[in-house]
């Protein structure tokens, strides 16, 4: 039972909720950009939430189905197809044997997740299947999926008792992905960072107030963003110290860089802001061009919009749970 990669795409990898737990041996967390996408990929073919998913970057995989399975789609859209036809996304989907899966154009987002009913069977490294493609380490051989691999699943869903003819039969009903990523231009919230008073007051005052354009150099480690130049008050040397997803640190030059999920476990440039958890996703689906704004809540307001997500997303499984029986 596998997926043959007949085109990679761009950056294909296999992720999950991250390598927890080892930062402070120097162990990078990797995981999904996009962990919401990736949870309910997995909720929509019966899987725990945090397994393993194939991670789609912009341009998309070609994929022979080597063998009927269930399959779900979530994050952005970059145009699924099966044999030649639509797939809609965010829902499961009953697959022949034979058919071939292809992604195209990217219509939104700029991550598609890829689940299979069962999970896939790549064992973890440290606790996790994810690919930290620097380190090698993890996933499928710690690399970008290539021509020719075969990408092996688990056993028969109890999701396959459906009959079905074509090469492929989509669910009727959906989740509305909009409660999770909205497709409006995002505004990003963010605490204070534990550097933000070594800033000038124009400074913080144009962080809020500018679109920052997502630089070209962007990749799973961090996003660099173009925008006025942030500048502290005067030269300070700090220490290095421990930074997390989401981390807004600005280097010499005034351009801020996300910290994401590949991201280093320590950094020495001084932090003007931290992205909150809810919104990490939103940055996840950013392509390079794209423009963001940020706006500061205060950590009761951050800690009551999770909790809510949670809650949403709760809500979520439990309706999937009756739906999938």
């Amino acid at each position: 039972m596998s997926l043959r990669v007949i085109k990679p795409g761009l950056l294909t990898t296999i992720q999950d909720l991250g390598r927890k737990g080892f930062q402070k041996h120097g162990v990078i967390v990797s995981g999904a950009m996009d962990t919401y996408s990736l949870r309910i990929a997995n909720l929509l073919v019966g899987n725990q939430e945090g397994e393993a998913v194939l991670e789609v970057t912009l341009m998309g995989p070609t994929f022979k189905v080597e063998e009927d399975c269930v399959i779900a789609i979530t994050g952005g859209d970059l145009s699924p197809t099966i044999d030649d036809r639509t797939v809609p996304m965010w829902r499961p989907i009953y697959v022949k044997k034979g058919a071939i899966l292809r992604f195209g154009r990217c219509k939104s987002g700029c991550r598609a997740y890829l689940s299979v009913a069962g999970g896939y069977a790549i064992s973890e490294v440290l606790g996790s299947k994810s690919t930290y493609l620097r380190g090698q380490m993890g996933g499928y051989k710690g690399r970008a999926l290539q021509v020719d691999d075969v990408v092996p699943f688990n056993g028969h869903s109890t999701m396959l008792k459906h009959e079905w003819t074509e090469s492929f039969l989509a669910a009727k009903w959906f989740v509305h992905a909009k409660e999770f990523l909205p497709s409006r231009i995002p505004v990003i919230r963010f605490l204070a960072g534990s550097q933000y008073e070594y800033f000038t007051n124009s400074s913080k005052l144009q962080f809020v107030d500018s679109l920052f354009k997502v630089s070209s150099q962007s990749d799973r480690m961090g996003y660099r963003i173009s925008g006025p130049a942030l500048e502290l008050q005067h030269k300070r040397d700090i220490l290095s110290e421990a930074v997390s997803n989401g981390s807004i640190q600005v280097p010499p030059d005034g351009n801020p860089i996300i910290l994401l999920a590949d991201r280093q476990t320590t950094g020495g440039y001084p932090k003007i802001a931290q992205v909150i958890t809810t919104d990490l996703s939103l940055i996840g689906q950013l392509k390079p061009g794209e423009s963001i704004q940020f706006s500061q809540v205060t950590l009761k307001e951050a800690e009551q919009l999770y909790i809510q997500k949670e809650q949403k997303l709760k809500q979520l499984k439990v309706a999937l749970s009756l739906a999938l029986q």
